[in-house]
């Protein structure tokens, strides 16, 4: 029996997607790691200031400026730089880390939308500016105890839910010596690291139960997650020759072979 609560989702290329949620003893500890980077980088952003008040406020005085309204002016401009480094660093890192901030990635949760894609600026940027009203009175954690996906305001206002990462995937399916060719020449054909583990979990889905499918569903189900990872991935075609069963199997295979160096 799991401690943590398993979730099935349907993907847009219609894949069902098992999935963990983090759970709140991860997603607390997670904060607690983001809320110490983001502290240091406030500490430093007001220590500069100090440092620099001096230069700032002495030409204000020289020009009469009475020394409340510098004060004022001056503690508003770095009070503002804070509210940036604080949204910057949630909206920043969770679009750019694929849905982890340093706490998250530390702790080993990601945050992705409610169908498994990763989350935009739009999902990102709702979270971020929920996540102070989630924090007061600890308005968050009770959202996540009473939810069943575990969703804060901020997850449920943008569709996001906090995830663990991805599992090493069991019984690693058939792959074609074509396929094999191939994912040794991917890595200096595309980006790889583009994927997240949710994508190729899907890919891993698809190539296990292939066999158990008919033909034509296949075909279009095959087509449809090539197409979709090879946008992911900024791939212009697939390489001639090569069926799109035969270039998933080559995307998993160099992804798997990647992950372990």
């Amino acid at each position: 029996m799991s401690l943590f609560k398993q979730i099935k989702i349907i993907t847009p290329a219609k894949t069902e997607l098992e999935m963990t949620l983090a759970g709140l003893g991860s997603r607390a500890y997670a904060i607690l790691i983001d809320y110490h980077w983001i502290g240091l980088a406030l500490f430093l952003c007001w220590l500069l200031a100090a440092i620099l008040s001096h230069r700032f406020l002495a030409p204000m005085v020289a020009l009469e400026v009475s020394d409340g309204d510098a004060l004022l002016g001056f503690f508003a401009t770095v009070f503002l730089l804070s509210v940036i480094i604080y949204v910057c660093y949630f909206i920043g890192f969770e679009v750019f880390w694929q849905g982890q901030t340093p706490g998250k990635r530390w702790v080993k949760i990601r945050v992705v939308q409610a169908n498994g894609k990763p989350v935009g600026w739009m999902q990102a940027g709702l979270r971020t500016l929920l996540r102070p009203i989630d924090d007061f009175c600890f308005v968050g954690l009770f959202c996540i105890f009473f939810s069943q996906r575990e969703q804060r305001l901020g997850d449920r206002f943008a569709g996001t839910i906090v995830v663990q990462e991805a599992q090493p995937l069991p019984q690693t399916p058939n792959i074609s010596p074509v396929a094999q060719q191939l994912a040794t020449e991917l890595p200096s054909l595309t980006n790889l690291s583009r994927l997240q583990p949710n994508d190729i979990a899907v890919i891993h889905a698809y190539l296990q139960r292939r066999d158990e499918m008919a033909t034509q569903p296949r075909r279009d189900l095959s087509l449809k997650l090539a197409r979709e990872i090879r946008a992911i991935v900024r791939l212009a075609e697939i390489p001639t020759g090569l069926t799109s069963d035969q270039f998933l199997e080559a995307v998993y295979s160099a992804y798997q072979q990647q992950s372990m160096e």
